[in-house]
Parts: C-alpha cells; structure tokens; sequence
C-alpha cells in the first residue's frame, strides 16, 4: 500500500511495535497521551537505552527508518546516539497519540564561541489533557529522565536528583531560543540551545549523515557510550570511564582497550559479538 503523501511528515508509529518498545524499556502503565504517561515514558526509555556510537567506529552506517531502529534498540537489543533514540521515542509518542515536532538544537557544551551545527535532535510535545509545552531530551545520554515544560517560569526542574534548568530568549531572526542548563561536575554549564522551528525525518537524515560520518564529528573518532541511571551517570569516552553522579562529583579510570567488551557488557548493558568485540579491541581509532 502507498504512503499517504505526508509520510514524511510522521513518524512511521503506525509500523513501530508498540508492545516489544514497551517491554524494551520496561513499561506496563496507563497509554492514554496524557502528561503522566509522558514522564514515566522518558523515564524508562532514558534509563533503559544506553547512548552509543559504535556502529560507526566499528565501519557501519547509522540508518534511521524504523525497522532499523527496532531491530537494533529493540530486538537486539542495542542503544543508540540521539537521531536513533529520537526517532524511536518519536514513533511511539505519535503511535500513543502524542503531539510530536522534531527539533534540533546545538550543542554549546566547552565550544569557545558557543556555535556548532545544529545535530543534536529533541522533540516537542504535547499532551491530550493539558495545554502545557514539552522538551523531550531523550538522547543526549545523560537525562534529562523527565519531560522539562518550555515554560520561562519554571526555573530549576529536578528529574530524579539531578538538576536542569531552561531558559528562553530570543534567536537572532526572531522566535524562541531555549537554553538547556544542567548541574554537573564543573557547576552549571550550558548543554545546547534549540529553537522551535519544526524539523522532519528528512532533516535528521542530513544532521545525522554529517554526524557519523564528518572529520569534524567526535563521533567518528572513538567510541562514546553513556548508560544513564537515576543516580549515576556512566560514560565511555575512548578508553577512559566516567563516573558521574547528581551532586557534581565524579571518578575516572582508564582501560585496556581488551576490557572495552566486558565493561561494555556489564556497565553499560551493551553486548557485542565476538566479531565486533575483537574488531573494537583493534580498530584504528585506538591509533589516532
């Protein structure tokens, strides 16, 4: 059967298979699109899908149709960057009855002049029983695990112990400009700043084809994996394993690169292959 002409305008929920992202992510409540839902959604989907790169450092490309994103995050099961995460959370949010626009923003996060490419996908949400305005940051890797109302009054959000902040200005063209803060080791930093001009699947495919495959993206460079919990936060950065929790404190240690696979098994809840475990134990990124 053809696709209605707006195809490209949806989120292809009508194909996802709602029951198995459910049991994916660990979720057995009410499904009405109701503000509820959507918190305890986001909670379980940022706290069961680790962030990760490594198709891309292992030689693979990062398709983003549907099917190709339940079979890896769902079937696999696997995790994923941001347009992966997005795009599956995206799908179900609309199969629920969600109001969901793409977004993305830029990541400000240590950038001297606070302007990199807009590569960073969000969602915009709302609900069918409140009039309230949503930011759904589901794959960033580090939370937030709750929804952040696009509210200038809100002031600091917790979700869980860790703490956010928005806030809105305006773009140098005119309409909204929302600055994510969140508290982390070095204090309060900047995260990325979004406007709410609407993006489609089409603009993720040209965010995304940069992203894995640009010199200029860290992300073809070395293995970047984050399993984000509600009271710690875990990142691989190459070697180096992060520890970070909601207060600003952190450790760090360093691995050899043949314990990539079980630290990858047993802390961030990926699984490899014996093909892909050995092949990221040698791949030329360790090189670089």
């Amino acid at each position: 059967m053809d696709k209605p002409a707006d195809a490209a305008y949806h989120w292809e929920g009508d194909a996802l298979d709602l029951d198995a992202y459910l049991a994916r992510i660990g979720f057995t409540g009410d499904r009405a699109p109701t503000v509820d839902t959507l918190r305890r959604l986001q909670f379980a989907h940022t706290t069961s899908i680790p962030f990760e790169n490594l198709e891309i450092i292992l030689g693979r490309s990062i398709p983003l149709d549907l099917e190709t994103l339940q079979d890896k995050m769902v079937r696999r099961p696997r995790g994923g960057y941001c347009y992966e995460n997005v795009g599956l959370f995206a799908a179900a949010l609309e199969r629920l009855g969600f109001g969901v626009t793409g977004l993305q923003g830029r990541v400000v996060m240590g950038a001297p002049d606070g302007l990199r490419p807009a590569t960073h996908a969000m969602l915009r949400v709302t609900t069918a029983d409140d009039e309230r305005v949503w930011l759904c940051d589901v794959g960033f890797g580090g939370g937030p695990s709750a929804p952040l109302e696009l509210n200038p009054e809100a002031g600091e959000v917790r979700a869980g112990e860790w703490r956010f902040r928005l806030e809105r200005g305006r773009a140098e063209l005119g309409g909204e400009l929302w600055t994510l803060h969140h508290f982390a080791r070095d204090g309060w930093i900047v995260r990325h700043t979004v406007t709410m001009h609407p993006q489609y699947r089409i603009d993720y495919a040209i965010g995304n084809h940069f992203v894995s495959t640009s010199p200029r993206s860290p992300f073809v460079t070395r293995p970047y994996v984050q399993r984000f919990r509600p009271d710690v936060h875990h990142v691989l950065d190459g070697t180096t394993w992060l520890t970070e929790y909601p207060d600003g404190s952190a450790e760090s240690r360093e691995l050899a690169p043949a314990d990539l696979p079980k630290t990858l098994s047993e802390v961030f809840d990926i699984d490899l292959d014996d093909a892909d475990a050995a092949a990221l134990a040698t791949t030329p990124w360790l090189y670089h």
